[in-house]
């Protein structure tokens, strides 16, 4: 079996450990990878086999590190993002180099998983984007009924630094997303030229 097939499989098998489920009863973090996947190959037809790994380690084993696991706040949550960053990208290139990947691959990889040199490196971007094209399509609806004591205001601002990560491809394909009313009210709101 090819490195890159082995690879695939180390990762799945680390995301079926997710105790969440998915509404189809399979690992939501195994759902979301191939969300993730599926956007990189959308905004990159030709992705190659390492872009794709990469994306499918864009949260692995964020399950691992509940939010819980540290304390409220601002401050502490880009903590907490930054520490599952470093983790995936770690865990990434351990399941890589374990399926027999180059470790200048796997290094890559980590790079990209790690969030390092967005808007500048094309493979961190690729991740970012395609995150955060999951997150309009598939989880913007409940993160919003999490957080209904946010203020409208509040919604608008979190989408408008959400939509500053973005590059202008993953912008227009944003902007093509079937949306509910409301969410898509806030969208327009967050993205409108002032």
């Amino acid at each position: 079996m090819p490195a890159y097939a082995r690879a695939r499989d180390l990762i799945d098998a680390a995301h079926a450990a997710d105790p969440a489920r998915a509404a189809d009863g399979r690992p939501a973090e195994l759902v979301y990878a191939e969300r993730v996947e599926a956007w990189v190959v959308r905004l990159i037809p030709a992705a190659p086999p390492l872009l794709r790994l990469a994306a499918r380690c864009q949260h692995l084993e964020r399950w691992s590190v509940p939010r819980a696991s540290f304390p409220e706040g601002k401050v502490a949550y880009l903590n907490w993002r930054k520490s599952l960053y470093a983790k995936q990208a770690a865990r990434a290139k351990e399941l890589l180099l374990a399926a027999g990947v180059s470790a200048a691959e796997a290094d890559e990889a980590a790079t990209w998983v790690s969030k390092t040199g967005l808007k500048t490196n094309p493979g961190t971007q690729a991740l970012e984007d395609a995150a955060v094209l999951v997150f309009l399509e598939n989880e913007i609806g409940a993160f919003a009924a999490q957080h209904a004591e946010y203020p409208r205001e509040k919604f608008v601002d979190i989408l408008k630094k959400t939509w500053r990560k973005l590059s202008p491809a993953a912008q227009a394909m944003a902007r093509s997303l079937e949306l509910p009313p409301g969410i898509a009210a806030l969208v327009h709101d967050a993205t409108a030229q002032p």
